[in-house]
């Protein structure tokens, strides 16, 4: 295994595993690291240290109630980290307030402390905690739960989610202090039935959004709406709350509170809280087929790495990115480690769909050192506290910054010594962070985005505040008029105008026709044929047409499906469960027309711009790709109908001039490096922007110069949903640093012509794909510093 981490059969691990002291232990993995890492074509590719760190404390300041200062002594809070301190009289001097520090530093006790303050001071007053998801919800409605017991207090919190029973749902609107629930259920079970939450709303004093990174994108845009209709309906009852967000580390978290809320806020980041001693190793699978790109696969690799960690007696959490790969890992370390009827439940999985007894039971476990290996999805990302763990191996880079160190923050968490291992997978993304691991290092270049004023979002919500109070003549909704956009409901026949108002008069119930996670409502459903028909999914209209096209392998718990029939009229795709080593990529025709070009700036002869675009797109076949390696082994022709979308884009221009620089290239060539610079532009910008790849469409398209028909085409990196989700412009604003992570991305791979990882397969972009790419790149770095370094938006 020459240049792989372990050169001993795992058998023979295991007979010489002895315990060892925890920090002597992670040592051990770190210097196997290390040793490693000199070796020639070494996959160890970083290795970085992180010092303990001392807190920063202040006292507890003079505005707490003693109730609540004695518990936080009887707890064996004496004082508070500066952080804390800070974002308490931020909020005690009445402004909203945004804290960005890692993870495991105390941000709980941010909201906590002033919101159950302010209850000890007017009992009858009201706040809301908004959590991603019920887990995170749970966890903290039992660190309240603590708090309020050791004050002494009768102060009432509960969780209000799809789990609570109906027979308590009364009980929770009428007496509780504290509503701990997610934007789903505010949405779809609060806000239409204000009337039932009247004192709620009377007396709502804080919202408390924790993990506010986490509402990007469509999810963001929607929460920006809602926020719209809670602040509508707390001005109806009188009431002005106060916001408290709290957000792991991104470029922008005051613009993002900012726009989310449509109020200002102060921003509280210098980090008070002490840290324990961690190494970060990067970790690039080896290469087995240098031609094609293709590694060792990073499952096995991971699973490696996590079964050495836990024989050496480090308490482990490994994160996958989907259950398929979670699914795979946790059968991987079972047959590894449980081999006797002692070890039996020493490692065990965690992911949605288990029942919340089973995660309770799971986190209780972990805490107390029971289980020694757990695999988890996103679902342990977020701040549920599972204790002190000694190791945590990612299996594929999460996809953002902010959420590895989200991940790795899980180790360590009561100062103790810790390791984070990354294996980095074939997708160009995770390629791109582990051989440049200064991007990751480095000042966060990740910044989220919304457009809560997208047209179809928007008017969507409109409906929803129709519905739960008519809308004034000349009442806005967020910074827009209402009246054209009641008009275009009354035409509708869902509004009608009355009394200077316009009134919701449907019979619909349009929250539930509204889906958090995408822009329309438009959805396809997911029907079994090997269980009776049985609907196992919704899919949002323009994932179905790339997902569930005839001959597709759909995945869905974990679990392979083939689809047999796709029924556009009715927006039904039958499937069957199969079992297969491949998934299916959708190829599709695209075209893409400049409606608008908002702004634009030169690189050398080519030009960088943004603006409003109409793509017209149609699914013209599929491919089959191979997991884990990502071969291309086959395709399959489709016919699908055309869809025609409105969005946003950021595109260059090449003209003649500049392409007549490639005369060493075939205009096939040409066109192939273009292509495939397209690919590795999507897979940086996905990075910058904090969304998902498939957020981000691509296109290369013709244009007619001087009348007459010649190649000048335009690059577009284009917003896959219908009207944009705030994606172009800050692309725009960051070319200078999309094109030079494309090139490093590019220059850095260690494939001979192209492979997935970075331009795509030599069988789609060529044989000279990858060098015309990299030329194109040349021609533009040189020029990008002095064109646009100037005004490039700052980070």
């Amino acid at each position: 295994m020459g240049n792989f981490l372990f050169d001993f059969p795992e058998d023979e691990a295991t007979r010489n595993a002895v315990p060892i002291p925890r920090r002597e232990s992670v040592m051990q993995a770190v210097h196997r690291f290390e040793e490693i890492a000199t070796k020639p074509e070494s996959p160890v590719r970083s290795i970085r240290h992180m010092p303990a760190r001392e807190g920063q404390y202040v006292a507890i300041p003079e505005g707490v109630d003693s109730k609540l200062a004695n518990a936080l002594v009887s707890r064996g809070i004496k004082r508070l980290y500066s952080h804390q301190a800070a974002a308490f009289e931020h909020v005690y001097a009445g402004r909203n307030v945004v804290i960005v520090t890692p993870t495991a530093s105390g941000k709980t006790l941010c909201y906590n402390l002033p919101v159950l303050n302010k209850l000890l001071e007017e009992p009858g007053a009201r706040a809301l905690y908004l959590f991603p998801t019920k887990a995170l919800a749970e966890d903290q409605l039992n660190e309240l739960h603590g708090a309020v017991e050791q004050m002494g207090s009768d102060l009432k919190c509960f969780t209000y989610d799809g789990d609570t029973p109906q027979d308590a749902r009364r009980a929770i609107r009428e007496r509780a202090n504290v509503v701990l629930t997610n934007p789903d259920m505010l949405h779809s079970g609060i806000l239409p039935h204000h009337t039932k939450w009247a004192k709620l709303f009377e007396n709502l004093q804080y919202i408390i959004v924790d993990e506010l990174h986490y509402y990007r994108g469509v999810y963001g845009s929607h929460l920006a709406n809602i926020f719209r209709r809670l602040k509508r309906l707390c001005e109806f009852y009188g009431s002005k709350p106060q916001f408290i967000c709290c957000s792991a580390t991104i470029a922008n978290p005051k613009e993002l509170a900012e726009r989310i809320s449509a109020e200002p806020f102060s921003l509280v980041d210098v980090n008070g809280a002490p840290s324990g001693e961690k190494f970060f190793v990067m970790y690039n699978p080896p290469v087995v087929n240098r031609q094609l790109g293709i590694r060792r696969s990073y499952l096995h690799e991971s699973r490696k790495i996590a079964i050495e960690a836990i024989q050496r007696g480090q308490q482990t959490l490994v994160f996958a990115n989907n259950r398929l790969a979670t699914e795979i890992l946790i059968t991987y370390l079972k047959d590894a480690i449980e081999k006797g009827p002692t070890s039996q439940g020493m490692i065990r999985g965690y992911r949605g769909g288990y029942l919340p007894k089973e995660r309770r039971e799971i986190e209780a476990k972990l805490r107390s050192g029971d289980i020694r290996g757990v695999v988890a999805t996103n679902a342990l990302e977020l701040g549920v506290d599972i204790g002190s763990l000694d190791a945590v191996v990612l299996a594929g880079y999460p996809g953002t910054i902010a959420s590895t160190w989200q991940r790795s923050g899980r180790a360590g968490r009561r100062q103790n010594t810790s390791l984070a291992v990354m294996v980095a997978s074939s997708a160009p993304l995770d390629q791109f962070i582990v051989e440049n691991p200064e991007y990751f290092f480095g000042q966060p270049p990740e910044r989220a985005t919304i457009n809560p004023d997208n047209t179809e979002i928007l008017i969507n919500h409109l409906k929803c505040a129709a519905f739960e109070l008519p809308v004034k003549e000349g009442e806005k909704f967020g910074p827009h008029d209402t009246g054209e956009l009641c008009q275009f409901l009354a035409d509708l026949g869902l509004v009608n105008h009355s009394a200077k108002a316009w009134h919701w008069t449907s019979d619909s119930y349009p929250a539930d026709a509204i889906s958090l996670r995408a822009v329309t409502s438009d959805n396809f459903v997911v029907i079994d044929m090997t269980k009776d028909n049985a609907v196992i999914a919704e899919v949002s209209f323009p994932v179905a047409l790339v997902t569930l096209h005839e001959k597709a392998i759909y995945l869905h718990e974990a679990r392979q499906y083939q689809v047999e029939k796709f029924d556009y009229e009715q927006r039904k795709a039958f499937v069957r469960r199969v079992d297969c080593d491949y998934f299916t990529d959708a190829i599709d025709y695209t075209q893409v027309k400049v409606l608008e070009e908002i702004d634009q700036r030169p690189i050398q002869m080519a030009r960088a711009c943004h603006g409003d675009v109409r793509v017209n797109r149609q699914i013209v076949g599929f491919k089959k790709v191979k997991f884990y390696t990502l071969e291309n082994i086959g395709a399959g022709n489709l016919s699908m109908p055309e869809q025609e979308m409105h969005t946003t884009s950021w595109w260059l221009h090449f003209p003649a001039a500049f392409l007549n620089q490639m005369e060493a290239y075939t205009p096939s060539e040409r066109a192939n490096g273009l292509a495939g610079l397209a690919n590795a532009l999507r897979a940086v910008a996905s990075m910058l922007v904090m969304c998902d790849p498939r957020d981000i469409g691509t296109a290369l398209t013709e244009e007619i110069a001087g009348g007459v028909v010649a190649w000048e085409p335009n690059l577009y990196l284009y917003d896959t949903y219908p009207g944009g989700i705030g994606q172009s412009q800050p692309l725009y604003g960051q070319t200078k640093r999309l094109i030079e992570g494309a090139e490093e991305l590019i220059s850095r791979c260690s494939c001979e012509a192209g492979c997935p990882s970075c331009v795509g397969p030599t069988g789609e972009i060529g044989e000279k794909g990858k060098a015309a790419a990299l030329f194109v790149l040349g021609l533009l770095r040189a020029g990008v510093a002095p064109a646009i370094a100037s005004d490039e938006v700052p980070f």
